[in-house]
């Protein structure tokens, strides 16, 4: 009976529902808040949000850390999500605020990242919000025809607002306001895939998948919702292939800090 019972609790504590388990991410990656393939190296990259260090870590398809990079002129105020360019380039968003207290927010370039040892000097992009906006917690953001597209993170009366990739301080540009349909909808990080046609928003039990769009007006194409028949703090995605997507979640207990894949119906 007992050797039963043990049995039972294997079985669901490695119940991922619709999501295939690549790997169990190294101990010291709690909180990866982020994930993010990167034009030019063989790895992911993943960073972990406020109350951690500041690096950047490099990872294999084992979860095992191959790189741990020091951002030396930056602080980890909130990092939430990663983008990254066709020059093997990598930005950080810290722009995390759950406290709505921020006045501030700011993305992290690190140039080629691949060739990076054990520390780097980002390059920097501040950014404000438009006037009259208050203070909003975002925590998912992709690379677009040269802006980076940064979504807020509530259940509702969302925003959508662009920024240049251009280094220095800029004014945000509202694009847009919209809600998800259903309920539980905060978006935890945000990709686009490398042939521009798709977009996935994450959350923890599902993700959007955003298609036939033209342009900005990525909410005015296909929007479905795809659900994982799995719910745990997921907190990054990236695409892995124009079809099939890589997620991460964040340690809760025994559970979590784990590498997925997903494949998009």
């Amino acid at each position: 009976m007992k050797y039963l019972l043990f049995l039972s609790v294997v079985f669901l504590s490695c119940d991922t529902g619709k999501l295939n388990l690549v790997a169990s991410l190294n101990n010291q990656l709690d909180e990866s808040s982020a994930i993010e393939i990167v034009e030019g190296s063989s790895l992911l990259w993943t960073i972990e949000d406020s109350g951690n260090k500041n690096n950047i870590y490099g990872i294999d398809l084992k979860g095992r850390i191959v790189k741990d990079i020091d951002v030396s002129n930056s602080k980890n105020i909130d990092w939430e999500d990663l983008t990254s360019d066709q020059f093997g380039n990598l930005y950080i968003g810290d722009f995390g605020d759950n406290n709505k207290k921020r006045k501030n927010y700011t993305i992290y370039k690190v140039n080629n990242i691949k060739d990076v040892k054990n520390k780097a000097k980002a390059q920097v992009i501040n950014f404000k919000l438009p006037k009259g906006f208050k203070s909003k917690d975002f925590e998912a953001f992709f690379l677009m025809d040269k802006k980076f597209f940064i979504f807020s993170k509530a259940d509702n009366k969302n925003i959508l607002i662009t920024v240049p990739n251009v280094i220095g301080n800029h004014t945000a540009e509202f694009l847009t306001d919209f809600n998800l349909k259903g309920k539980n909808n905060k978006i935890t990080s945000a990709a686009i895939s490398a042939n521009g046609r798709t977009i996935v928003l994450l959350n923890h039990d599902k993700l959007w998948k955003l298609t036939n769009f033209k342009g900005s007006a990525i909410f005015d194409g296909t929007i479905e919702a795809q659900v994982f028949k799995h719910r745990s703090q997921k907190e990054g995605i990236c695409f892995k292939n124009d079809v099939t997507v890589f997620i991460t979640d964040e340690r809760n207990g025994p559970e979590g800090a784990n590498l997925y894949t997903f494949h998009l119906d």
